[in-house]
């Protein structure tokens, strides 16, 4: 069937403009959720050690939770459709629980219990409306190169969403420039204007959007676990693209986790400013490809292209590792380290977005082996994934920061950031004793933290590459095989 060339115009804008706000909050919740507990808090192992824990619980929830939103999904006949009840709800949630878990002065173990609280509900309620978001992709267009566009489009906007965010949060929380003069209160604010802006944004997508209604369904289907189960690991493709794409994502994470700001403090000071500097430059070569990556699909392969994306990464990493190992904390080497950066990052989201697309195509696979799409089942697991690889990134950062002995400088932060909050401790005085507390990280430690967020995600990536020229089969050729055989049986099947 022709698509109608006017709605599918409008989608490309009104789609991708709805994950603005709701990758902030992505961002806020998985990049400096961490960080905000470590200098917000005085933390025994023992709780750190139960953070992870929580973080881990909530994402193996999330292996029955996800895949079950997404047949929940499959089976939702509204007016509006299948997608948009679930966003609504999803995001509006979201944003309750996001703002009240930064906003709580609640320390020690009854900080834990709420922590653990939220975590859980944030897992549900997200789950709602990410499922529904990128599970509207397939609905949304089957031809090959509009579904670049609209991948590549709502990764764009994602990345606008998260460098917004990677500006905006640590500059005002961290710093000289921390708003209410203590961070406690300033992640309190921003979490405040993020959950504010996450839901309008998303009523682009809500309202602007338009979805193809021809293959949803039939109503009357139920969840059933069974076909979760049946529907991913009966499809060879979506099990190994999911494995590959769980490896790149824990290596892609390692950074963003909270490894990279803490790395930046101790090694350049408590600046704000400067890991805004550092997420900024990184992510900038990546707006170039999420915007010319339809084009450049065109005449480069999927495989081809990862071969030289792990090659520039490659060469990132060993730029970053080079010029923390050899610097003595000049601007020279925040540099040197932040275009390194910029191009493993460059390198790191061009093999996100062939995982995307290789994610999406495994619904023709499954339509063209069992005669279903399945679609919001299949585009679940991509979120479960993510938030999976999320968890596991923590807890190699909490490994990381264990063997580094991390807490022993940020407890001392933590108190001179609550001294201040309580109005007992001037700001110039805080940063000047935190400046103290910083000179005191050994070259060990701070090389620690190098290591985990270098050495780590290359062999993760490099991990990844293999795992996909050698197992993964659905390339442009026969992907287009499969569309054409499968509008082929359709034919027969209506004559």
């Amino acid at each position: 069937m022709e698509e109608n060339e006017k709605v599918t115009k409008r989608n490309l804008i009104m789609f991708p403009i709805g994950t603005v706000g709701r990758d902030m909050v992505y961002s806020l919740v998985t990049n400096y959720l961490l960080t905000y507990i470590l200098f917000t808090r005085e933390l025994t192992a023992a709780q750190l050690g139960a953070i992870t824990a929580i973080m881990v619980g909530a994402r193996i929830f999330d292996a029955l939770n996800d895949p079950i939103m997404g047949n929940i999904i499959e089976s939702t006949h509204t007016r509006w459709g299948k997608f948009k009840p679930w966003l609504t709800i999803g995001i509006l949630t979201t944003s309750l629980v996001v703002v009240t878990v930064f906003n709580t002065k609640l320390t020690g173990w009854k900080f834990i219990w709420l922590f653990a609280g939220f975590y859980f509900l944030y897992s549900i309620t997200y789950t709602m409306h990410d499922i529904s978001f990128w599970g509207m992709i397939p609905a949304l267009s089957s031809d090959p190169n509009r579904r670049n566009q609209f991948t590549s489009r709502a990764t764009l906007f994602a990345g606008v969403g998260g460098t917004l965010a990677s500006v905006l949060i640590p500059t005002f929380t961290t710093g000289k420039f921390t708003l209410g003069a203590n961070s406690a209160t300033a992640y309190g604010n921003i979490a405040i204007v993020i959950c504010i802006l996450a839901p309008l944004f998303l009523a682009f997508t809500i309202f602007g959007a338009r979805e193809r209604r021809d293959q949803t369904a039939p109503k009357g289907s139920k969840v059933s676990f069974k076909k979760i189960v049946k529907t991913i690991f009966g499809n060879d493709q979506l099990v190994w693209i999911a494995v590959i794409f769980l490896l790149q994502q824990i290596g892609n994470g390692l950074v963003l986790g909270g490894i990279g700001s803490t790395y930046i403090y101790f090694k350049f000071g408590y600046s704000g400013g400067l890991y805004s500097i550092f997420n900024t430059v990184g992510m900038m070569a990546t707006a170039f490809l999420m915007l010319f990556y339809p084009a450049i699909s065109r005449h480069i392969t999927r495989k081809k292209l990862m071969s030289y994306m792990m090659v520039i990464s490659a060469v990132g990493y060993v730029i970053m590792l080079a010029a923390g190992i050899f610097g003595n904390g000049s601007m020279i080497q925040f540099w040197a380290l932040t275009l390194g950066y910029m191009a493993a990052n460059f390198g790191q989201y061009s093999f996100y977005l062939v995982m995307m697309i290789s994610i999406i195509n495994t619904v023709e696979y499954n339509e063209y082996k069992f005669g279903t799409r399945d679609e919001a089942i299949i585009t679940s697991l991509r979120p479960f994934l993510t938030k999976l690889a999320s968890a596991l990134t923590v807890v190699m950062t909490t490994v990381t920061y264990l063997i580094c002995h991390v807490t022993k400088y940020t407890n001392e932060i933590s108190a001179l950031e609550r001294q201040t909050q309580a109005g007992t401790l001037a700001e110039a005085d805080k940063l000047s004793q935190i400046g103290e507390v910083l000179s005191k990280v050994s070259y060990g430690q701070s090389i620690g933290l190098l290591l985990a967020m270098t050495v780590l995600p290359c062999l993760l990536m490099l991990a990844s590459y293999i795992l996909y020229q050698k197992h993964y089969k659905l390339d442009e050729d026969v992907y287009k095989d499969i569309c054409e055989k499968i509008e082929a049986r359709k034919k027969e099947a209506a004559k």
